[in-house]
C-alpha cells in the first residue's frame, strides 16, 4: 500500500493559473516526451486530475532512450537528494502494482506488468567509491547496507576476483595487461537493490495507467516550437501545424532535451546544460560453471571502469562508469548517432568485467544495445521550472535516473502544482516528502541553477 506521509508544502487541487478547457486542442498540460520518466510525469499528473497530453515523436512510450536503459535500482549517491530520491524511487518498484493501480476503465487494464528483481548491489572499494559521502546518508535515510571485507566478500560470490586491477586504462595501454599485486578491500552491499526486467515495458506501464486516469498520448508527433506570450508559455506547435494550447508544457525529451530547451528559449538561464551522449551497453555470457540468474548480483566496480547485473538467460549486461580514459561520445543530434556496437567498445567493455568474474570470456559475437542519453556535466539531473513561466524540465537524466521514473514524476507534479499556485521554488526549493519513506527530497539539488564544482559528481555513479 501507498505511504501517508504528506509533503511540506500542501498541493492544491488543480492549478491556480489554470482555465477549465475541453477543445480537442486545449489541455492543462502537455508533456514533451514518453519515456519512463515522462510517462510517470503524464501519470502523476492526471491522477492528480489535470487533463494531460503526451507527446513523442517516436511510435510508443519507451521507445527511445528508455528502450536502451540497464535499468539499474541503486542507491550510491553523493547528495541527501540523490539518495532519498533513489531509495523511495525502489519502494515504487517493491509495489509496483498497487501503485499503478489495479481497477479498469475504458482505456482496459493495464496488462502484463514489468518485474522487480531484488538481486542486491555490490559496490567495490575502490578509489573514488566515495563511501564517506554516502554511508551517512544511508544511515540517516534508512538504506540498509553491509560493509564486507575481502574474505567476506569472496565467501558470498565466490566466482568474483577482487584483484586490484586499476585505475581503468584501455587495451592498447600496457597496464591493462598488467599482472595485479594488490588486492581490493572489500564491498558495501545493499539487499535492495536490483534492476527492472523490462524497461520499455516499464514505460509502456506508466502509460497505460496515465490513460486509465484520463490523459491522453499523441505518438509519431513531433513539437517543432513552443509557444508563448509575455513570458508564459502558452502550448506547442506539432510539425503537421497544429497549435495545442497549455498553460503549462514539460520538457521530458531526453536526448531531444537540449533542442526543446532552445526552441522555448531557456538555456541562456540555465547553470547546467544537458546534452546528448551515446554510450553503449553489452551482453556476455556468464561462466559455465557459475549459475548467474541465481547467484549473480549487481556490482559497481570504479577500479576496473564498469558496472555489471545479471541478464535473464545466465547472462551479464556491462556498462562503463565513464572514468577519465574513456572518451564521452557528445552528439549533436540523437537521430544522427550509431546505434552499431563497435567491436573495440565490446572488447574493451567484456574484458574488463573477465577480469572480475572469473572463468568468464569474450563470445566471438558481439551483443548489445546502443543508446544516447541526457547526459548532464555532473551526471546530476534537473528536475525544475525554468525562467519561462510554466515550462518546466524533467531532463538530464544521464543514463542513471531510470530508478527513479516514478518518484521523480511525484516531485515534478508536486513541483508543478505548487509554483503555479505562486511559489517561488528558486528562491525557497520546495521539499517534497516521499510517498513510501516519508524522507525529504529538496528540490534544490536538481536546480537548473545549480554550479558545478570539485565536489560535483565525477563519474555517472553520482
Amino acid at each position: 500500500m501507498l505511504g501517508n506521509a504528506t509533503p511540506r508544502r500542501m498541493a492544491p487541487k488543480g492549478l491556480s493559473k489554470m482555465t477549465e478547457v475541453h477543445s480537442a486542442s486545449s489541455f492543462e498540460a502537455i508533456v514533451i516526451g514518453a519515456g519512463v520518466i515522462g510517462s510517470g510525469v503524464a501519470f502523476e499528473l492526471s491522477r492528480r486530475g489535470l487533463r494531460t497530453l503526451s507527446i513523442d515523436k517516436l511510435g510508443g512510450a519507451g521507445h527511445g532512450s528508455t528502450s536502451s536503459s540497464s535499468a539499474v535500482v541503486r542507491f550510491n549517491y553523493s547528495t541527501k537528494a540523490g539518495v532519498a530520491l533513489a531509495w523511495e524511487g525502489m519502494h515504487y518498484w517493491r509495489n509496483w502494482a498497487d501503485y499503478l493501480g489495479n481497477g479498469t476503465n475504458d482505456a482496459g487494464t493495464l496488462g502484463p506488468l514489468a518485474e522487480y528483481f531484488r538481486a542486491g548491489i555490490l559496490l567495490l572499494k575502490s578509489e573514488g567509491t566515495n563511501e564517506d559521502a554516502f554511508l551517512p546518508l544511508y544511515e540517516e535515510l534508512g538504506v540498509p547496507c553491509e560493509d564486507l571485507d575481502h574474505d567476506e566478500t569472496i565467501a558470498r560470490w565466490p566466482w568474483m576476483d577482487l584483484s586490484r586491477f586499476g585505475p581503468p586504462t584501455r587495451l592498447e595501454d600496457e597496464r591493462f595487461w598488467a599482472d595485479p599485486t594488490e588486492q581490493l578491500a572489500g564491498s558495501f552491499y545493499c539487499p535492495d537493490g536490483g534492476y527492472i526486467s523490462d524497461p520499455m515495458l516499464a514505460a509502456q506501464n506508466l502509460c497505460d495507467a496515465a490513460k486509465r486516469a484520463g490523459a491522453q498520448f499523441w505518438f509519431n508527433t513531433e513539437v517543432t516550437a513552443i509557444n508563448s506570450s509575455q513570458n508564459r508559455v502558452t502550448g506547442v506547435t506539432l510539425s503537421d501545424g497544429r497549435v495545442v494550447s497549455a498553460p503549462v508544457v514539460v520538457n521530458v525529451a531526453g536526448p531531444y532535451s537540449f533542442h526543446v530547451n532552445q526552441m522555448a528559449g531557456v538555456v541562456e538561464g540555465m547553470g547546467v546544460v544537458p546534452k546528448p551522449m551515446r554510450r553503449e551497453v553489452h551482453v556476455a555470457p556468464a561462466p559455465s560453471n557459475v549459475d548467474y540468474d541465481k547467484d549473480g548480483v549487481l556490482f559497481a566496480d570504479l577500479d576496473a571502469g564498469t558496472y555489471t547485473r545479471p541478464e535473464r538467460g545466465n547472462l551479464v549486461l556491462i556498462g562503463g562508469v565513464e572514468p577519465e580514459c574513456d572518451p564521452l561520445e557528445w552528439v549533436e543530434f540523437p537521430d544522427d548517432a550509431s546505434t552499431q556496437v563497435t567491436d573495440a567498445e565490446f572488447e574493451l567493455m567484456v574484458l574488463r568485467a573477465a577480469r572480475r568474474i572469473t572463468g568468464m570470456g569474450v563470445p566471438p559475437q558481439k551483443s548489445g544495445v546502443v543508446g544516447v542519453y541526457d547526459a548532464s556535466p555532473d551526471w546530476t539531473p534537473i528536475y525544475d521550472r525554468s525562467d519561462l513561466d510554466g515550462f518546466y524540465m524533467a531532463i538530464g537524466s544521464s543514463g542513471n535516473q531510470f530508478k527513479n521514473a516514478a518518484s521523480a514524476g511525484h516531485c515534478m507534479a508536486e513541483l508543478i502544482t505548487a509554483v503555479e499556485a505562486g511559489h517561488d521554488h528558486d528562491s525557497d526549493p520546495l521539499v517534497v516528502f516521499g510517498r513510501f519513506t516519508g524522507n525529504p527530497i529538496n528540490l534544490g539539488t536538481f536546480s537548473r541553477k545549480r554550479v558545478i564544482s570539485d565536489s560535483s559528481p565525477a563519474t555517472v555513479l553520482g
